[in-house]
């Protein structure tokens, strides 16, 4: 008799002793919340994986394995972001953590294929089994023998069945309501004694009273998720059990289905809680987005800003990986999304020092040609005309701006030993009209006579009298070089001492010259304000260069104490501008 095609009159009896069909929980599309492995270094993750592999039930924990494999990637890619240079290096500093972690992976991929592999073929195997029992039960039932000929060949048919094991998930449905359904017939169909019915009944009922119980107990499990998958191996050895007395059989499947139904709304509320709080998190991470975003969209000009901004994009990765996990949907688009904005960043903050590296190269190869110049120049005996020509070169050289801090003190004393080399031979060939030690004293004679200067109330008289002081100055010639940037500095000073609102911002060779009319105090102020700008704006420049090298921190910690220094004096000379602006209306 085909079970496709089966008569209304064998219905009518098997539904005397049907039983009903178990309630199997359905589990929500929400998956369990992997491991937290944020704390892990990638050295312990890799150890973590290798301990898993060679643990016996490695292969029951592949869910494992995976949520160690993508903690490892992902804490290594966020290493990789965060050590940008790391990609111009030569040597990749985690590869070998890497390539360690790859083997080990790679390794345990093929012993999970193979075990997969094997569990496949013993599902197919125990499929073919379990339809070899169905055939042997169907032709049991229609031989329609007395009851002490079939019942022990129907009890061994229940044994082999329950020890026949898992089959293959796409056949597990069909392959157990053929089953259920010839077990029932063989009750009704095949003609037994009453006694030895009702006490398989008993014996069924024993059982399923014990998968009530156990599902009560369960029911009160705090481990929601633990409860749910005991729940449903319970419903899967309750299929296995034949029909119980016609008269019990409602309330045995009612108190099973009650205890299901506690567990069952339990786990719904659950994962709807955690949904809600995953709904939460993905709401905070793209709020993290949008910040990231919104900083790597910033035109940065300065290594301080840069700084201060890498220090931001820090403190929200932080905050990041404090977040819990997103919906199932959007988890890895939202991580997407705040990795591609914190790439962007550093991919801005890389080519930014990029390009200031190429600008000191150029400088460093700018003052090379300077000394090459002036090493060729140095033996030079046209003493007026090489004179000029290394002042010349000298202009040259203030002029470039930074070159790499390891090569600075280098090339500067490489510059300094052909001018001091030239000057030291000039000085002793001087001829008499180049007396360059009277210039020197002459020299110092002007200073003199500028500190003993009484200015005047009259500030014309006071501008003639440094107009005087300065012809003075510049009829002298040439002092010896090594005496050059000391008494320039001291006749500045004795200047900016006399004559404060009188000095000039140009600074000519060897004196402070004044400009054909002298300026207001407010322009001289102001100039002094741009020039303070234009040193903060240089300092914090040196910082980003520095931190970019090792053992810098004295230095950055140099340059911060400049940069506050110059804006303490940036605030007093805006208080003083604004004095000069009220005394001019």
């Amino acid at each position: 008799m085909s079970e496709t095609n089966i008569p209304e009159e064998v219905l009518q009896t098997v539904s005397d002793v049907e039983t009903p069909k178990p309630e199997v929980a359905q589990e929500p599309a929400v998956t369990e919340e992997p491991q937290n492995l944020a704390d892990k270094t990638l050295a312990e993750l890799s150890e973590l994986f290798r301990s898993l592999k060679e643990s016996a039930d490695s292969m029951a924990r592949s869910k494992e394995a995976e949520n160690i494999k993508s903690a490892f990637y992902k804490l290594l890619g966020k290493l990789k972001g965060e050590n940008p240079d790391a990609e111009n290096s030569l040597s990749n500093p985690f590869e070998a953590v890497e390539e360690n972690f790859k083997a080990v992976y790679a390794d345990y991929k093929k012993e999970r294929a193979e075990f997969n592999r094997q569990q496949e073929a013993q599902r197919e195997a125990n499929l073919a089994a379990k339809k070899q029992i169905i055939d042997e039960l169907k032709a049991l039932v229609e031989k329609d023998e007395d009851a002490s000929a079939s019942f022990p060949a129907f009890r061994e048919l229940q044994n082999r069945w329950r020890d026949a094991g898992p089959v293959p998930v796409n056949a597990y449905r069909d392959i157990n309501d053929t089953y259920q359904f010839y077990v029932e017939k063989f009750y009704d169909m095949v003609k037994i004694s009453r006694d030895l019915r009702d006490l398989d009944f008993q014996k069924n009922l024993e059982a399923k009273e014990k998968f009530c119980e156990a599902a009560e107990k369960l029911a009160e499990n705090e481990n929601v998720v633990s409860a749910f998958h005991e729940l449903q191996k319970l419903h899967e050895q309750w299929k296995e059990f034949g029909p119980v007395a016609k008269e019990k059989r409602e309330d045995i499947w009612n108190r099973f289905k009650a205890a299901t139904s506690v567990i069952n709304k339990r786990y719904q509320a659950h994962f709807e809680g955690q949904k809600e709080e995953q709904l939460a998190n993905l709401s905070a991470k793209q709020a993290l987005c949008e910040q990231v975003e919104e900083i790597a969209a910033k035109e940065i000009t300065s290594s301080s800003e840069w700084n201060e901004l890498s220090r931001k994009i820090q403190e929200l990765q932080e905050e990041w990986r404090k977040i819990g996990f997103a919906t199932r949907k959007e988890n890895q688009k939202v991580y997407d999304r705040f990795r591609a904005a914190c790439d962007a960043f550093y991919g801005h903050k890389r080519d930014y020092y990029n390009q200031f590296k190429d600008s000191m190269n150029s400088n460093l190869e700018k003052k090379m040609s300077i000394i090459e110049k002036a090493e060729a120049l140095k033996t030079s005996t046209e003493w007026k005309k090489a004179t000029d020509q290394f002042i010349e070169l000298q202009k040259q050289w203030k002029e470039i701006g930074a070159v790499p801090r390891k090569k600075s003190e280098q090339i500067w004393k490489r510059f300094r030993a052909a001018c001091d080399e030239f000057f030291a031979e000039r000085d002793k060939n001087a001829k008499p009209e180049n007396d360059f030690y009277g210039n020197l004293k002459a020299k110092k004679k002007v200073i003199e006579d500028i500190k003993a200067y009484v200015p005047s109330e009259d500030e014309t008289a006071n501008a003639e009298a440094l107009r005087e002081f300065n012809e003075r100055w510049q009829a002298i010639g040439h002092v010896p070089f090594k005496e050059k940037d000391a008494v320039n500095d001291a006749f500045r000073a004795a200047v900016k001492e006399k004559f404060p609102l009188l000095q000039s911002s140009r600074r000519p060779q060897g004196a402070g010259r004044p400009s054909k009319a002298p300026r207001s105090e407010h322009d001289i102020l102001m100039e002094k304000h741009r020039q303070l700008q234009q040193d903060i704006t240089t300092y914090e420049n040196n910082i980003g260069f520095f931190a970019a090298s090792k053992n810098s921190a004295p230095l950055i910690q140099q340059m911060q104490e400049r940069i506050e220094q110059a804006k303490a004096e940036l605030k007093e000379l805006e208080a003083k501008i604004r004095q000069a602006e009220e005394k001019a209306e």
